[in-house]
């Protein structure tokens, strides 16, 4: 069976699966339809929640980051620490009390914690822009992958995911999207560690890809580590040490806890602990999903690791044996001719892999241009004054012995692979041949990478798309709750029907999917800008109002909305510095390098300032102001009281 085919009926069969949910639990009621009914077992929510919470970014993205870090993988680990910590302060700070509450969504509790219903409307706005910006990437994530393993383009495959996700979001609501995510969750941790368990037996000769990780290289004879093993081949070719320190561990700190607080602020994560029957089962199901989002996390430095290797060893086999960069380059016809390396024209025309035969030999040369043509600068420039030294002088000998010590410094540079761009020209070398390679390709192409069965990288294709899926549904409620129950029910018409209620969050959602859809065909060329922004949003805004809403007494509406203004304004203005105003390209005040970030602190990173401002200005403010009336208090004692939370109080 060919692997178009193989593929066809891998990801057909799990789309039958997820239509065949989404009828069966149909949501019929506002309460199923925002929060499952609340009544989702504890251990199901957490699988759910993991489906939620590990997107395109976890599945596809979070490995190739790690994999082709410039800076090396450990400064990556940071997404790693982030994502998971957030859970962890979701599940100890915000859940239970969440639950305890009652409602279906989070600007009600701001709206209701801060009687105002302009606090409720200033977290409608983030909770929006938040979601809409997570939700393309999802979109677009499941047309690369539609566009691959499909082999249909990339706006048929948008059309495709769009109306599966119309099918199973917009009938089921909660409830179906719930009981689709734990089996999407089944199929995508399944198709993240077979391949990993495959390629980690190959190399390492580990079936455990956290052993593998740390253990001996096995091709080489297992003399050296696998990490020791890669840490020398791609530093021969120039590149930093994979292992190497992060040069600035003070943004490296804020990055994470950037990270951290916004992934404990994102609203489509919370709403998923509306759905439990009770307050402990709110604790208990983000312990589950700490569990099964560990069991993807601790695969995912392995999976970069070895991806990075494979790929690395691919185009400059040499690596293999430890022989110097001298040695033969994969050649072209290599590729067109071995059946285990046509991964590299399938992936070309994607436009996430793209290589060059520059010089015209036949090879491609593989390496870190910059570093090796600074190499290559310095050996010339030493050989250059060996030679103008010695034809300064009339006698011949010195003369004959420069050029042999020039030739030997070329021979030299080519030997320790220090291959150079214009001023080693005369030699051939035109600059590395494999231009691009996109994070994005480095887990769906990883098992092609490494020759595995043809069932295998069908496999990950579906996993590739329940990832995508999964997170897109539950932000795409997010959306819709937040505009048919907070907008709608909550501001324009509070009187409306639970019929007609539901009919608009189906219409919202639906119009939300349409937005996604097209956003998707035409993304933004600032995709992961608008990613760290949204981060950035939630860590600034939603984050520190739950914790300010939850834990005191006397933060009152005023500094509320001003926290959440004063903390939304900052974040944004200092990443449009670096990014542009709007991210239009070219408005940007600051070029966006280490050397002028303010203090160090990356645009990715500001978050964490934006909190720490959010939670000064909501203090200042309220200190400044009247104190909250007597039945708000009684109503923070009672949400901290972890006991006697039953059904959504009706609304």
């Amino acid at each position: 069976m060919d692997q178009f085919t193989l593929n066809l009926l891998v990801v057909g069969a799990t789309f039958a699966l997820y239509i065949g949910i989404a009828i069966w639990a149909r949501a019929g009621t506002t309460a199923e339809f925002y929060a499952a009914g609340q009544g989702v077992p504890p251990v199901m929510n957490g699988m759910a929640t993991g489906a939620d919470w590990m997107s395109a970014a976890s599945f596809i993205s979070m490995a190739g980051i790690i994999a082709l870090a410039p800076a090396g993988g450990y400064e990556q680990s940071a997404f790693l620490m982030g994502w998971t910590g957030g859970y962890v302060l979701l599940a100890l700070l915000l859940a239970p009390y969440l639950r305890k509450f009652g409602k279906f969504t989070v600007p009600e509790f701001i709206g209701d914690r801060f009687y105002s219903g302009g606090a409720r409307l200033v977290a409608v706005v983030c909770l929006i822009v938040i979601s809409v910006t997570y939700v393309i990437g999802q979109m677009r994530g499941v047309g690369v992958t539609f566009s691959r393993f499909l082999e249909v383009s990339t706006d048929t495959g948008l059309y495709i995911g769009g109306a599966l996700v119309f099918i199973y979001a917009v009938l089921g609501g909660m409830k179906g999207i719930t009981y689709t995510q734990v089996a999407q969750y089944v199929v995508l941790i399944i198709a993240y560690t077979v391949p990993a368990i495959f390629i980690s037996l190959q190399l390492t000769g580990s079936f455990l890809p956290q052993l593998g990780l740390v253990g001996s290289y096995a091709p080489s004879g297992g003399e050296v580590s696998m990490l020791a093993k890669l840490d020398s081949v791609v530093t021969e070719l120039g590149f930093k040490a994979y292992t190497s320190d992060s040069p600035n561990m003070f943004n490296m700190f804020l990055f994470t806890m950037s990270l951290m607080i916004g992934t404990a602020g994102l609203p489509h994560v919370i709403i998923r602990f509306f759905t439990v029957p009770k307050v402990s089962d709110a604790r208990s199901s983000a312990g589950w999903a700490l569990v099964f989002i560990a069991l993807l996390y601790t695969v995912a430095p392995a999976v970069g690791s070895m991806a990075r290797l494979n790929l690395t060893t691919t185009f400059w086999p040499g690596a293999v044996t430890g022989t110097a960069l001298s040695a033969p380059a994969l050649s072209i016809a290599e590729i067109d001719s071995n059946p285990n390396l046509s991964w590299i024209r399938t992936w070309e025309k994607t436009k996430l892999l793209e290589m060059a035969d520059k010089n015209g030999d036949g090879l491609i040369q593989y390496f870190n241009e910059p570093k090796v043509v600074a190499d290559a600068g310095k050996v010339l420039a030493a050989a250059n004054k060996a030679l103008a030294d010695a034809a300064a002088d009339a006698d011949k000998a010195p003369l004959e012995a420069a050029i042999v010590e020039a030739q030997a410094a070329f021979d030299a540079a080519l030997t320790e692979g220090k291959l150079g761009d214009k001023s080693l020209a005369e030699l051939g070398f035109k600059g590395n041949e494999l231009t691009k390679v996109d994070n994005d390709i480095m887990v769906l192409a990883n098992p092609e990478i490494a020759a595995l069965p043809g069932w295998v990288i069908a496999l990950v294709a579906a996993g590739a798309l329940a990832a995508a899926l999964s997170t897109a549904a539950g932000l795409l409620l997010a959306i819709s709750s937040a505009i048919s129950h907070d907008l709608i029910k909550g501001s324009i018409n509070p009187d409306i029907s639970e019929k007609s209620e539901l009919m608009w969050a189906r219409i919202a959602m639906t119009g939300a999917i349409i937005v996604a859809t097209y956003l998707g065909l035409n993304p933004p060329g600032f995709a992961a800008q608008v990613v760290a922004l949204a981060f950035g949003l939630a860590a600034a805004t939603i984050f520190p109002t739950l914790m300010m809403g939850i834990f005191s007494k006397r933060i009152n509406k005023e500094g509320a909305i001003a926290g959440m203004l004063a903390g939304l304004v900052f974040t944004a203005v200092y990443i449009f510095l670096f990014k542009g105003w709007f991210f239009v390209p070219g408005t940007n005040v600051y070029p966006d390098t280490a050397d002028q970030w303010f203090f160090g602190i990356s645009p990715l990173s500001i978050g964490t300032i934006g909190a720490l401002v959010n939670f000064i200005v909501a203090y200042v403010v309220s200190m400044a102001t009247k104190a909250p009336p007597a039945h708000v208090v009684d109503l923070i004692e009672s949400i901290r009281v972890p006991k006697g939370a039953g059904k959504a109080q009706s609304h």
